[in-house]
């Protein structure tokens, strides 16, 4: 089992949190650490906070990192594909898997945050954005993957764009799908080399997990990818506080549901660093 660190946020009050969590990360081994990528959270249900949009732009934040880290995978959970332009987003993760040596995980998703869209790009109806997502991929790996690349889909275009360097990964760098929408787990079962699916979220039944999965699976074998998919379970937040024995549990739940990735994330209301201590004392070298 792999572990990545979530729970951390991207908003600037957090900063030193972040670059003390993901620091410790790497010395106690998690194999990655993710963070959101937002610009303006907005106020939802179950995010109600004066600073919701005080944010820290996530790929610059991750390169910074990187910078300081040696071993770590880092990368989003995930990234919106929409509303950048993809062309300018693969030359950014581009440079910073060179910068990081092979150490980028790109988080993908359709975006939600309409807030963030209507203040820095373009906000459309699901559909689209999903649409976009897809075309955008399309692009965002052919610049990765040729030498010089000519586009001309329905919202986004290149004329005889070279990118170069080419990212340390090959083909390219890991893609992390974390969109639940049927869509985007079909979309998954084309591109994705991991694929998050929340094992732990209120009201969250374990049939949801394997209709999920079965829905990527699906998509992947009509495309010959079936067995280049791999499955992380776990949760973005934490439900509680600290507990190694439910932790554990929740592990053996997701090995039994076939994943190969663990997210995990610690309670605000304790001490971070002091449960990443115990977790990876207590737990990780039995799944390891």
């Amino acid at each position: 089992m792999k572990f990545f660190l979530s729970g951390l946020g991207n908003w600037f009050v957090d900063l030193a949190l972040i670059q003390e969590a993901v620091l410790e990360a790497d010395r106690l081994g998690f194999d990655g650490a993710v963070i959101p990528d937002h610009y303006m959270w907005g106020e939802t249900e179950w995010l109600k906070r004066p600073d919701s949009n005080s944010t820290l732009e996530s790929w610059i934040t991750l390169t910074y990192l990187a910078a300081k880290t040696d071993n770590i995978r880092l990368g989003t959970l995930v990234t919106p594909i929409p509303f950048r332009s993809p062309s300018m987003l693969a030359k950014m993760i581009s440079t910073i898997d060179i910068l990081s040596k092979g150490r980028v995980v790109v988080g993908v998703g359709a975006g939600w945050s309409q807030v963030e869209f209507e203040g820095y790009s373009e906000w459309n109806e699901p559909k689209i954005r999903v649409d976009k997502t897809k075309e955008g991929l399309e692009l965002m790996i052919k610049l990765w993957t040729q030498k010089k690349v000519t586009f001309e889909g329905k919202h986004y275009r290149a004329k005889d764009a070279v990118l170069d360097p080419k990212p340390v990964q090959k083909p390219h760098p890991q893609l992390l799908f974390g969109g639940q929408g049927d869509r985007m787990l079909q979309l998954a079962g084309s591109y994705a080399d991991i694929c998050y699916i929340p094992q732990f979220r209120p009201g969250a039944k374990p049939e949801d997990y394997y209709e999920g999965k079965m829905k990527v699976l699906r998509a992947a074998e009509q495309v010959n990818r079936k067995n280049q998919i791999s499955f992380m379970a776990g949760g973005l937040g934490a439900w509680g506080p600290y507990d190694s024995r439910e932790l554990s549990k929740g592990i053996e739940v997701a090995k039994e549901r076939g994943a190969s990735y663990f997210l995990t994330s610690f309670s605000r209301n304790e001490e971070i660093i002091g449960s990443m201590r115990r977790f990876a004392k207590e737990i990780m070298p039995s799944f390891k």
